[in-house]
């Protein structure tokens, strides 16, 4: 008992200071051949199950070092003592039938009798020791040494087993610190949280440590505001990983492609090119116009968002297109639909089923008519939108002591941009009435209005003013206006950044006009003439920065050209619309 006893707490004490169980199982064995007087021993260890798993030599001690031989489990006489959970004395091994001969051959040794006990733990079996070669008297094993075998092997199995739990916690711990982390950078992912002035929020209360939901905006050039909702399929890292894959490409190509439906047909060629088997995201994306309470949207397989009206009523909005991450070769490929619609004051809710499938009690789920009425509630109440949705997912996460599922609520509320517009209304006008309105003529062919302004950024307000009141002067409705607004500022910001590099000393002329039933608009430069040869369109699956504004250019106009100057100074560009 005595041996036993000094064993375990010898082997305690040897892995706590090297945690190391490989060298704490090697003095074991070599404390554990003295004890029994044998000209060696090898200690073996069960990796895998006993129908398709090995036995593997930690440890070896005596003239022949085995370390690392591999045996299949239930092979041999040690095979024999794991499968059985059972002990083996073998007086005579040259003539047992399980006994393999050549590893003798091979180093000149003379295995006589061998004793094996196995290594358990409360009915586990994690492998066995043999001793070979009893060194005193007749060379044969007795019963004393079976049972002295038989407790030194429990000993040795309970340390081993002590040992793999500590290193299972430390494992556990590391693994939390990292899915910790992790979390973080998904937080630091996602945008601030708006105050009671913001016109759009968002909320994520992860089910675990890590989410694979996620929500973005950002404000564009021009005042308008790009946003995103998503879902990844499945959970875990996997899911994490993948959402913040997806999050990435949104804010990167979301920058310079404009239309929303479009985005995410980028953004499915980019998944599916490295995404796993069998995992796709559902994902809305859109755009947001304060100015006009204007929104584009696109929804690729994702929960129908809710448009809440001025009266009070709900609107689904259904997805036009399967998910992000299936192959375009099983879709048909092509942008995903867009929808446009206008506010007007409302608001636009997008959620994940974590929101409506949540619990607000015991086996009481929230569902779509209750998620509806938390909204009404917290209009009523004069909440934000950040406090609004805030409330949904704080009763949500309130309700149990874990989420079922990830809750991710985005609102885009139009009810004070509507509000500044009123009271821009009418300055607005007269304003833009006074810059632009001296040189506008009726919709009749010929001029309509010309400008002449400094090549800045400042400038683009008017001239984009001008194109969106001449534009609807001339029948066009209001999302083609403001396709034409879109072109004409990106050609008129290209002048800026490109033509003139930035200064701040150049000029440019407008000239919008009626020409044969055809909407025009004329831009001219007095920058150095550029080579129009180089002026090529990038290809849409290259995503670096730059290059696709001459993609939507193209896209809205019928005709683009760069014109001769009339006295040879500067660049002429002609864009044109068919009324």
């Amino acid at each position: 008992m005595n041996e036993q006893l000094e064993l375990l707490i010898d082997m305690g004490r040897h892995y706590a200071e090297t945690q190391d169980i490989e060298v704490t199982m090697g003095r074991a064995l070599e404390r554990i051949t003295e004890l029994m007087d044998v000209d060696g021993g090898a200690l073996f260890v069960l990796e895998g199950g006993m129908d398709d798993g090995q036995l593997v030599c930690h440890a070896s001690h005596g003239p022949v070092d085995i370390r690392g031989l591999s045996i299949p489990a239930g092979k041999g006489i040690v095979g024999r003592t794991v499968a059985n959970n059972a002990s083996e004395t073998v007086w005579d091994a040259q003539n047992d039938p399980s006994f393999d001969k050549n590893l003798d051959k091979e180093h000149n040794f003379t295995t006589r009798s061998i004793l094996s006990a196995p290594l358990s733990v409360k009915d586990e079996c994690l492998g066995a020791i043999e001793v070979v070669n009893k060194s005193g008297g007749d060379g044969l094993f007795v019963a004393e040494d079976l049972q002295l075998l038989e407790a030194l092997a429990a000993s040795a199995a309970l340390a081993i087993s002590n040992a793999r739990m500590a290193a299972d916690v430390a494992d556990k711990e590391v693994m939390r610190r990292e899915l910790d982390r992790a979390g973080e950078i998904q937080r630091g992912l996602l945008p601030p949280p708006g105050d009671d002035e913001s016109s759009i929020a968002g909320v994520n209360h992860p089910a675990r440590v890590v989410s694979g939901d996620f929500y973005d905006f950002f404000t564009l050039y021009d005042g308008r505001i790009a946003f995103t909702l998503a879902d990844v399929s499945g959970k875990g890292m996997n899911a994490a990983l993948l959402m913040a894959k997806t999050a990435s490409l949104f804010r990167c190509l979301g920058k310079e492609d404009l239309r929303p439906g479009r985005l995410l047909q980028r953004i499915n060629a980019e998944v599916c090119e490295t995404s796993m088997r069998g995992m796709f995201v559902t994902m809305v994306a859109g755009v947001y116009d304060p100015k006009t309470g204007r929104l584009v949207l696109a929804n690729a397989g994702h929960e129908p968002p809710l448009l809440h009206t001025p009266d009070d009523d709900f609107l689904a909005l259904e997805a036009s297109a399967p998910p992000v991450g299936i192959p375009p070769e099983l879709t048909g490929g092509g942008p995903v639909a867009e929808e446009v619609h206008h506010l007007d004051g409302g608001a636009l809710y997008i959620f994940t089923d974590g929101a409506t499938e949540g619990y607000i009690a015991p086996g009481e789920e929230l569902g779509a008519d209750g998620f509806q009425d938390m909204i009404r509630s917290g209009g009523a109440k004069g909440l934000s939108p950040q406090a609004r949705i805030n409330a949904i997912a704080n009763r949500l996460s309130g309700a149990s002591e874990a989420l079922r599922d990830d809750v991710t609520v985005l609102v885009i509320d139009d009810a004070k941009a509507l509000q500044e517009r009123k009271k821009r209304a009418d300055y607005d006008f007269e304003h833009d009435q006074q810059r632009a309105a001296p040189e506008m003529e009726s919709p009749v062919e010929g001029p309509l209005c010309t400008l002449s302004v400094p090549a800045r950024a400042t400038s683009l307000k008017l001239i984009r003013q001008a194109v969106s009141n001449t534009a609807l002067s001339c029948g066009f409705n209001n999302e083609v206006s403001q396709d034409l607004v879109l072109a004409v500022d990106e050609a008129c910001q290209n002048v800026v950044r490109h033509a003139y590099g930035g200064r701040e000393d150049g000029d440019m002329n407008i000239e919008i006009r009626l020409d044969a039933s055809n909407y025009v608009v004329l831009i001219r430069d007095f920058a150095p003439a550029v080579d129009v040869s180089k002026i090529k369109p990038r290809a849409l699956d290259d995503i670096r920065p730059g290059g696709l504004g001459v993609h939507f250019i193209r896209e809205v106009m019928d005709d683009v050209q760069h014109m001769p100057p009339p006295d040879g100074q500067g660049n002429l560009l002609l864009l044109k619309k068919a009324i």
